[in-house]
């Protein structure tokens, strides 16, 4: 896996919400922090680059309107946005200066203005930069199979970097539609017992089990009732990353459809005649099928 979009190993979208929020209170600007953190670095300089260009616009409008700039060739805007960007950049070549009261007055707020921009767009990149992000992938497809003689579902986590996961913990939610005897539709949250939810550290794959016992919330379904319920299963990871010692986490849903019945993910770990132990994640998205059991008669389709 050696990047969080290599075919062999794509990493999963991230779980859309599918709503349409009506009546929330519209987004301020202490919002613009957080989405300035979430979208691509493309977006984000292309953003503060656009913001500072459009500053000096409209300085370069006002020195264009009041004057008193020596050095500029008559009214031009492109002189006058030149100037402003020679000020506000703390560049000052001298060809160009202010002369007048009012283009000293401007001077100076642009002058200022440089300095809280610089500090703010300083800060947001530092932020952005250091923010530490997982390259947790989950695999394609959840797996219904057979372990031990137990239907046991399983989910596949893995980590691209060449690092680990301190204190890696997993938690498996099933969301589900139910219809409540007063007529209302309810979306049911129920946690599910995983037989080990935490890693001491998580490095390339780990493969998450829930055994489906009587106790268990898929005990009894079919992949008919979980397309009736309308069946979403929301797998979350958190952990400390072991070199920059940050939190980190990801999420991943499935949905019925994602859910393969009688199968199990592939082996990707194997053990040469040396002894040497081989990974190959050339292999994590794929599943192999099982064989039926008493009580659990689905293979591969």
């Amino acid at each position: 896996m050696t990047s969080s979009t290599s075919s062999s190993s794509p990493n999963r979208t991230p779980p859309s919400t599918d709503v349409v929020v009506i009546g929330a209170p519209r987004q301020t600007l202490r919002d613009f922090y957080h989405v300035f953190l979430r979208v691509s670095w493309t977006v984000a300089l292309g953003s503060i680059v656009l913001a500072w260009l459009g500053i000096n616009a409209v300085f370069g409008l006002v020195y264009l309107v009041i004057g008193g700039v020596a050095g500029t060739h008559g009214r031009s805007f492109w002189d006058a946005f030149c100037f402003s960007i020679q000020t506000m950049g703390t560049i000052g070549y001298g060809a160009m200066y202010p002369t007048s009261v009012a283009a000293n007055v401007c001077m100076i707020t642009e002058s200022v203005t440089s300095l809280v921009i610089t500090a703010v767009a300083t800060g947001l990149i530092f932020a952005k930069f250091s923010r530490s992000t997982a390259r947790v992938v989950f695999a394609r497809h959840a797996a219904i199979g057979p372990m031990d003689g137990v239907p046991t579902l399983m989910v596949r986590v893995g980590n691209e970097r060449g690092n680990s996961i301190l204190e890696a913990t997993c938690r498996l939610v099933l969301i589900r539609t139910e219809r409540l005897k007063e007529g209302q539709t309810f979306y049911r949250m129920v946690d599910v017992r995983l037989s080990r939810e935490r890693s001491p550290a998580m490095a390339r794959s780990w493969t998450v089990l829930h055994p489906i016992t009587p106790d268990s919330p898929l005990y009894g379904a079919t992949p008919e009732s979980l397309a009736k319920d309308e069946v979403e299963l929301v797998v979350t990871l958190v952990g400390i990353d072991d070199t920059s010692l940050q939190a980190v986490h990801a999420r991943a849903r499935y949905t019925d459809t994602e859910v393969l019945w009688g199968a199990r993910h592939a082996d990707i770990l194997s053990e040469r005649p040396d002894g040497t132990l081989v990974l190959d994640v050339r292999r994590f998205n794929d599943v192999e099928p099982t064989a039926p059991i008493e009580g659990f008669p689905y293979p591969l389709a």
